[in-house]
Order: structure tokens, then C-alpha cells, then sequence
């Protein structure tokens, strides 16, 4: 017995070096990727100067929206970066399947399609076409984007990882786990006992893939955003379309498996004053909006919380341009205040990271428990 937990506070201590180890990696390959870029974008400033004067709005909106293509770098005037597949479907020419560079980074038009470059479209951003009759409207796009090859990407390492590791627990029963496999089981285990098991009171069980998919998900995307390079960079868990989505799962789970105590009540509200429920049913319609009030605060906490955190670090980034605008020698000084906010950023990042995985997962969990749990359970909890 106390060889075994000699072996647990073993594996433990050496998941937190791993971990610290992780972290570090990450804050050092995105300071060595920032000072690259700052040192570019100081030396060109002129040039830039000249053509364009520096808009720190789109700037910062570009950086982390979606793109038909992924950029790499940028040397000198020399922009490195991935064509993408542009899939669109038109009244007009039917089904067009292309590559992005034929826009030539959004300078051109390919077979009448181009990407809406005016700041006051609604369409900014996004495959337009203009039809014979000269109107200009948005095709039917289900083109291979940015975040979605990073969702792609994160998921082919997700699956890479646990199926790994459960390969390894197949061939080596009853062994302690090494490396990778010690520092996944931590994760496994947090989710299991800390909140599936702790928030759900019966068939936690039941509940374990799908929390454990969310968390994993949700915690990696969060990693790769902080990484300023392929295949890192990608604001995929700021995007509202995936925190939606991700929302939508739990909020069709809780409604499918809420049992007759749940739905009684949400629509009868047991112990509410009579005078709130006729002749106004007030308590149900409030039960009600909360059924669809929870899942839009998941989706728009997760979304705010990344979101604002690449904006910051993009914020202290601008300042290179703004105060080289005015002086360049201020834009050097500046930059090196900018580096130091922008790594002390990517600490708070990496806990928030966790954070908001940990959040979700959890508030998901939490309405399990609440849609699943038993009226005898309930009355004790409130006896204790």
C-alpha cells in the first residue's frame, strides 16, 4: 500500500514538472516569435508608412477572425502563408472549388468571386460574387477556412493522443503510467472525480466521454491559440460559431435527459407563492428563459474570455505602431515594454486556458446533476 502511493505522488510530481515544463515552452516560443515580428515590423515601418497609415482596429480584428488562407510569416514585403480550399456554390456558375491564392491575397477577383475588403459591408471579410445583373451577393460557402483546418488539426491530435494512450493501458495492465500517458491520466482523472463525479450524483459515468471531449477540446485549442505560429495561432475557441456549437451539445443533452422531476419543476416551480404562478405564470416562463439563458452564458463566457485575452496581447502589440507613427525611436522603446506586457499576458493565458475548459466542463456537468437528480436526493440536501 505504501509502495503504491509512493508511486502515485511519484507520477503526480512528475505531471507538474511536465506541466511547468509545458508552459514554459509555450511563453518561450511565443516571446522568440514576437521579438522576430516586432523587429520586422519596426524595420518596415516606413515603407508601411508611406502606403498605408496603420489602423490598429482592423489590425487587431484580423488577427483574430477567420481567413481563406493561413499566413505563416511575413519577411520583408514577403508574405509566407497557406492557401486554402475556397468551396462556393453559385445561382449562377453552379459549384466552384479553387484554391484561395488565386485571390492573390484578396487583391483580385477569381471567376467573379472575390473577398469584400470594404470596412462598412456587412459582408467584410467573406466570399462575394456579383451577379449579371450587377448585384452583389453572398454564394453559399462551405470553403475549408482557417479555423476550420485548425479544428481539423486539434481533433487529429486529440484522437492521436487518447488513442494512444489507451492502446498503452491495453498492453501494459496494472502499470504505472510514463510520460505523455501520466500526464493525460491527471486530466482523466480531474474531469472523472472533480467534475463529472462531484456534479452528477448518479451515472456520472453516462456523462464522463462527453465532458472529458469538451474539456480536452476546449483546454487544447485554448493552448494552440497562445502559439503565434503554425499550427498554433488560430482563435478558434474565440470564434461564436464554435462556442455555440459547443453550447448547443450541452443544452440538447440536459433537455433529453431531464426526468420528471426536472420538468416539474420547471414548469410548476414546487414551493413558489401560488400569486407567481396565476394568473401570470411568472416562475415557469423565468424556469423556462433560464433553459435557454444557460447555454448562451456558456457560449458567450467562453467566447468574451479567449477573445479579450488576444486582444489585449494584440493592444500592447499596436503600441510598436502607434508610437512609431509618431517617432521611431519611440516605437523601439516602446517595444520592449509591449514584449514584457505581452509575455506577462501569456502567463494569465495559460491559466485561463484551464480556466475556461474547466469552467465549461463543469457548468455543463452542473446541469446534468441538476436535470438527472432525484427528488429524495434533493430533500436530504436540503435537510443537511
Amino acid at each position: 500500500m505504501i509502495k503504491n502511493k509512493t508511486v502515485v505522488n511519484q507520477s503526480l510530481t512528475i505531471n507538474y514538472y511536465l506541466l511547468i515544463c509545458v508552459s514554459f515552452f509555450f511563453l518561450l516560443l511565443s516571446s522568440m516569435s514576437l521579438k522576430a515580428q516586432e523587429d520586422t515590423l519596426v524595420k518596415n515601418h516606413d515603407e508601411k508608412a508611406e502606403e498605408k497609415a496603420f489602423d490598429p482596429g482592423t489590425f487587431i480584428f484580423e488577427h483574430i477572425g477567420d481567413a481563406y488562407e493561413w499566413h505563416i510569416a511575413t519577411f520583408g514585403k514577403t508574405h509566407v502563408s497557406m492557401p486554402l480550399p475556397v468551396i462556393v456554390y453559385s445561382k449562377e456558375k453552379g459549384l466552384n472549388i479553387f484554391i484561395s491564392s488565386k485571390f492573390h491575397h484578396g487583391h483580385e477577383a477569381y471567376n467573379g468571386f472575390y473577398i469584400d475588403e470594404d470596412p462598412k459591408s456587412a459582408n467584410k471579410g467573406k466570399i462575394v460574387e456579383t451577379l449579371s445583373n450587377g448585384q452583389v451577393v453572398r454564394p453559399f460557402d462551405i470553403s475549408l477556412t482557417k479555423n476550420v483546418l485548425s479544428l481539423l488539426i486539434s481533433v487529429a491530435l486529440l484522437l492521436f493522443l487518447f488513442i494512444t494512450m489507451a492502446n498503452t493501458y491495453k498492453k501494459n495492465p496494472g502499470k504505472a503510467p510514463k510520460g505523455l500517458q501520466s500526464m493525460l491520466e491527471l486530466l482523466v482523472i480531474f474531469v472523472r472525480d472533480d467534475i463529472a463525479k462531484a456534479s452528477i450524483q448518479k451515472n456520472h459515468e453516462k456523462y464522463l466521454p462527453y465532458l472529458l471531449t469538451v474539456f480536452s477540446f476546449i483546454f487544447l485549442n485554448n493552448l494552440l491559440g497562445l502559439i503565434p505560429f503554425f499550427p498554433g495561432g488560430a482563435n478558434l475557441t474565440g470564434n461564436i460559431a464554435v462556442t455555440v456549437s459547443l453550447a448547443v451539445f450541452t443544452f440538447v443533452i440536459t433537455t433529453f435527459v431531464g426526468n420528471k422531476n426536472y420538468w416539474t419543476h420547471m414548469v410548476n416551480a414546487p414551493g413558489v407563492p401560488w400569486w407567481l404562478k396565476f394568473p401570470i405564470p411568472l416562475m415557469p416562463f423565468v424556469e423556462i428563459m433560464g433553459m435557454f439563458t444557460k447555454p448562451f452564458v456558456l457560449a458567450v463566457r467562453l467566447f468574451a474570455n479567449i477573445t479579450a485575452g488576444h486582444i489585449i496581447a494584440l493592444v500592447f502589440y499596436s503600441l510598436i505602431f502607434i508610437f512609431g507613427s509618431m517617432n521611431i525611436y519611440a516605437g523601439y522603446g516602446i517595444s520592449v515594454i509591449s514584449i514584457l506586457f505581452t509575455v506577462f499576458m501569456m502567463f494569465l493565458e495559460l491559466l485561463v486556458a484551464f480556466i475556461q475548459a474547466y469552467v465549461f466542463t463543469l457548468l455543463s456537468a452542473l446541469y446534468f446533476g441538476l436535470a438527472t437528480e432525484e427528488h429524495e436526493h434533493k430533500e436530504q440536501h436540503q435537510q443537511h
